[in-house]
């Protein structure tokens, strides 16, 4: 799937503007906030998981328009899918962004490949991902300053 870059920018903009899953979680069983000291990024993503299943997840926080895009489009892509698929999914983004790869699987997620060619927008966007995956994996602090 091939994304021009007035479809890109639209996308980027309406998720930043309505961010999809912004806010509180009430009952939250995993939650990890995340930072990216470079920008002042900050995510909190939260998550409610039964029987390996991603029965909700929102993030609440501030960032910057790629930060919040990329949590917004990831809340809809996990949002009732399996914890595995959910990791499956991380690793396939960070892949597209840091790599040459894309997967089909991604979906809409594919209007974020163009940042790839710079290293602190790809840690703008991988942020909130690498928070759900820490809340995961019961990590209680994220930061990209190691990535």
């Amino acid at each position: 799937m091939s994304y021009n870059k007035a479809f890109y920018q639209k996308i980027i903009l309406d998720h930043n503007r309505t961010p999809k899953n912004f806010g509180p979680l009430e009952g939250a069983t995993h939650r990890c906030p995340g930072h990216n000291p470079l920008c002042g990024d900050q995510w909190i993503v939260s998550l409610i998981c039964m029987d390996d299943l991603i029965v909700d997840i929102r993030f609440e926080g501030s960032g910057c328009a790629i930060s919040k895009a990329s949590a917004s489009l990831m809340t809809q892509a996990v949002k009732g899918q399996s914890v595995p698929l959910a990791k499956k999914l991380f690793e396939q983004f960070e892949t597209m962004l840091t790599g040459t790869q894309t997967s089909p699987e991604l979906g809409e997620l594919l209007v974020l490949e163009s940042i790839r060619s710079t290293s602190s927008r790809v840690k703008c966007a991988t942020l909130a991902w690498k928070a759900m995956l820490g809340a995961l994996n019961g990590e209680h602090n994220i930061s990209t300053e190691k990535s």
